[in-house]
């Protein structure tokens, strides 16, 4: 690293410091890329170790460990190397992603990048490689800003441009201090300490300053287009599942990843027990798979205000509403077309485009597709993060108008929902009768059958054995255990024995609720299947037989986890995603608040006001003698505030307070100086004026007809100089004995 290859035998100023600084900057920029989670784990923890390993040794005092020849070989190298790395080793490393052949590619530059970054960390020795190292470090945080551009980003860009500052600040230092004409000096260890907590304290100002002024300029300078990071952060992965065909077993594979899905904004909880993200409902099975034959999807356009209605059809919902509920989703990107909401779907306005240049207002007039089963799916796709707005009503959970539904089944829900795998294990539809032998009712049958899989049946993710040739009858008969998939799988297909039409639903739980944020944390975890039965007159119904899961727990961490993702929700709502529409309510918002709290203050001044005036009329009527005493306190404080005695008497406070400061602490210049200007307003006050063209010796030579002064002034004025100029300790008790001496003096005319 920059070190002493362009300094004499003494090091220069803040070396260090400097030192140090551009350590960190390499570490927190290597940090911020790997800790956007889009990287291999191999270089995730090989990099960070490497710098580590070379701070250590930094701390040691080693020099570099590597030759410059011998680091621009290994680069050359690697060049080579690259073309393996993007179409081999890092494709392999990404398969299974979006856009394999691009991620692959952008991750063998990081490689290099890396590469590079650490080649350079070891054999820099001239401000030069410094200054090239900087630049390294700030292509990282570019390449991290590519991947991701959360919460974790914003808190390492800060502390990346806290040390950028310190590491060009303590360069500019020791290049200034290497083109003096007298070499630098070796400093006492104390003003040493001093200045580092100078240049530190500089640092943390420009840096923070720059944030300050930067958050400024971002929210209230005119957008030209909506949210510009909602575009930048690269998404390699997307989440799969939710498509018009899952294998069993494909949900259950998506519920062991704790990453965030969704967040849903409801302002408060909601008090429905079936409450349920409602992805899509799939038709047919086959004996291993869900899928829907029919992908005729209808088309709905925007409306006035950019909401997309949709209309009931004659078998949906016929039961009464238990409550209307209105949510704000944020999606995140996922390899799907679904749009997840709570059923019964009656409008939705958001950015389904995804298309962060263009204006909300443009974004309003879209279109979403609705099959024959309810689902809605978003014709642009979900590849990109995707904010909307809906309102959905929430069916009472168990109407009981369901229980005198008759057996008049249009035909064209017979032929759909009805459907079964053609090698269907015969104990299936006797186990089926069974169950429900004691219930009465189509309704009824299904509540028994939802209870008995809830009862009898256990919830696990963790599959054990070969897979089985029927999975369905494996899990009723023999393992009695497996995740949601199989549990309304089971359900759907024995009602169908039944002559209740079915189908299985695929969304999510509700998720934990964030009472700081007030709103849902939907996790990938949170993915379920869910069982929708069809029944004449009230429409389809939703039954869940899966097992209730273990609470979330409650304690300090999830607390401050709830902190957590509040932030991170306003840090996607107000920074990736602040666009025209964020910015106008902001200024609403700023305007409402200023013209509230105006009025409030306003208003307390007023009472304040009022009540002072009475209960000073009041206390004056009491102490009569009391109005003479005003005026006089009016007349003495104007006095004080003509003559400046307030200013007199703390700028003496502050010198008595310095002078009695321990004899390390008062040997200062400053001091000396301080105690010299004193003695010139007390000579001022007697007539003796310096002009500014004169030396102190020149001033103090002017007392030369003055013999009370002449000896005291000449002693102090000679202190001073020897203080200020000579390099001598200050004699802070002389000096002020001797300007007492001066104020004691009598005058003379």
């Amino acid at each position: 690293m920059a070190s002493t290859a362009s300094t004499s035998a003494q090091e220069l100023p803040a070396a260090p410091f400097f030192r140090a600084s551009l350590f960190f900057l390499v570490l927190t920029a290597v940090l911020t890329l790997v800790s956007t989670g889009k990287i291999d784990l191999f270089t995730t923890i090989l990099a960070p170790l490497a710098v580590l390993y070379k701070g250590f040794r930094l701390w040691k005092g080693y020099g570099p460990e590597m030759q410059q020849a011998t680091a621009t070989r290994a680069v050359l190298a690697f060049l080579f190397v690259f073309p393996v790395d993007a179409l081999f080793l890092s494709r392999n490393l990404v398969a299974g992603t979006v856009n394999v052949g691009l991620y692959a590619t952008l991750l063998a530059a990081v490689h290099f990048l890396l590469l590079v970054t650490v080649l350079r960390l070891y054999s820099a020795t001239t401000d030069r490689d410094a200054i090239f190292l900087a630049m390294l470090s700030f292509a990282c945080v570019l390449a991290s800003a590519v991947f991701t551009v959360d919460t974790n980003f914003f808190f390492l860009f800060v502390a990346y441009l806290l040390f950028a500052v310190a590491t060009f600040l303590g360069l500019e230092i020791r290049r200034s201090a290497s083109g003096a004409v007298f070499p630098p000096l070796h400093t006492e260890a104390a003003r040493a300490r001093k200045f580092y907590r100078a240049i530190s304290l500089a640092a943390l100002t420009v840096a923070f300053g720059a944030i300050f002024f930067g958050a400024l300029l971002f929210f209230f300078f005119p957008r030209v287009s909506a949210g510009y990071f909602a575009r930048t952060g690269f998404q390699p992965s997307l989440m799969t599942g939710f498509t018009d065909s899952v294998e069993l077993g494909q949900i259950g594979e998506i519920q062991k990843d704790s990453s965030v899905v969704m967040r849903i904004q409801t302002g408060h909880p909601i008090d429905y027990p079936l409450l349920r993200w409602r992805g899509i409902a799939l038709t047919t099975f086959d004996g291993h798979r869900w899928y829907t034959d029919d992908k005729t999807r209808d088309l709905k356009t925007s409306s006035q205000g950019g909401w997309v209605v949709f209309l009931n059809s004659a078998y949906d919902m016929q039961v009464p509403i238990a409550a209307q509920l209105r949510f704000t989703v944020l999606l995140q990107p996922m390899a799907s077309d679904a749009i997840f909401a709570p059923v019964q779907v009656m409008q939705l306005r958001g950015n389904f485009s995804s298309d962060p240049t263009r204006y909300p207002s443009e974004q309003h007039f879209g279109a979403l597709g609705v099959d024959a089963t309810g689902s809605i799916s978003n014709p642009s796709r979900n590849f990109a993060q995707i904010r909307y707005e809906g309102v959905s009503l929430l069916p009472a959970p168990r109407p009981a108008k369901a229980r005198t539904a008759g057996t008049d089944i249009p035909q064209e829900i017979r032929d759909t929902y009805l459907q079964l795998p053609e090698k269907l294990d015969r104990r299936i539809p006797e186990l089926a009768q069974k169950i429900t032998a004691t219930a009465d009712n189509p309704f009824d049958k299904a509540i028994v059958m939802e209870s008995y899989l809830q009862r009898n049946f256990s919830y696990t993710l963790n599959l054990v054995g070969k897979p089985s040739a029927d999975p369905l009858a494996h899990f009723l008969f023999v393992t009695k255990a497996g995740h949601c998939e199989y549990f309304a799988s089971a359900m759907a297909v024995m009602l169908r024995t039944l002559g209740i039409p079915s189908r299985e639903v695929n969304g999510f739980l509700p998720g934990e609720y964030n009472d700081v944020a007030g709103d849902y944390i939907v996790r990938a975890s949170d993915a379920h299947s869910w069982v929708e039965a069809y029944f004449p007159g009230s429409g389809w119904i939703t039954f869940d037989p899966t097992p209730a899961s273990e609470g979330v727990q409650s304690g300090l961490f999830s607390r401050l986890n709830l902190y957590i993702d509040w932030m991170q929700l306003n840090w996607n709502e107000w920074v990736v995603n602040y666009d025209w529409a964020h910015q106008s309510l902001l200024a609403r918002n700023v305007k409402q608040n200023s013209t509230d709290y105006t009025g409030a203050v306003k208003a307390w001044f007023r009472r304040t006001q009022d009540r002072g005036m009475e209960h000073l009329v009041a206390w004056q009527g009491a102490h009569a003698y009391m109005r003479l005493a005003f005026p006089a306190m009016l007349i003495f404080l104007l006095v004080v505030l003509r003559f400046d005695w307030i200013r007199a008497f703390a700028r003496w406070l502050s010198l008595s307070l310095q002078v009695r400061q321990p004899a390390a602490k008062r040997d200062n210049p400053q001091l000396a100086s301080r105690l010299y200007a004193e003695m010139l307003r007390v000579l001022e006050r007697r007539g003796f004026r310096r002009r500014d063209s004169q030396t102190p010796e020149e001033f103090a030579a002017t007392f030369a007809l003055q013999p009370g002064l002449r000896s005291v002034v000449g002693e102090f004025t000679a202190l001073y100089a020897q203080a200020r100029f000579g390099g001598a300790a200050c004699d802070a008790l002389r000096l002020t004995a001797l300007l007492e001496q001066i104020r004691a003096t009598p005058r003379t005319e």
